[in-house]
């Protein structure tokens, strides 16, 4: 194993422009799905999405990293921007009082 300076960068894992350009275009895709998904979920899904969010945000008494407090806001982020579309979801049909049919 080489050892490395500190300070110098590893550059076994940097990635090229065309690399990150590509990571980007896969996160955008992968958020809107998540989006769609989430507009479709029932109120039980979401409420345990929100609770993923809480669950990964950092525990009382622990260190903050910033990764983890932006990933739970985030995850709420997603939440809140497929709301517009869970809104938007069919109705089920309303039966017509005159189409009912009265119990005999």
């Amino acid at each position: 194993m080489v050892e490395r300076d500190r300070d110098e960068p590893d550059t076994e894992s940097v990635l090229s422009d065309t690399e990150l350009e590509q990571l980007r275009i896969r996160v955008v895709a992968l958020e809107n799905i998540v989006i769609a998904l989430l507009a479709t979920a029932s109120a039980r899904q979401i409420d345990l999405v929100r609770k993923m969010a809480a669950h990964i945000s950092p525990r009382p008494g622990f260190t903050q990293h910033r990764v983890t407090v932006h990933a739970a806001v985030e995850v709420l982020s997603l939440v809140e921007r497929a709301e517009p579309f869970r809104s938007r979801r069919a109705k089920p049909p309303r039966v017509a009082k005159s189409l009912a049919k009265e119990p005999e």
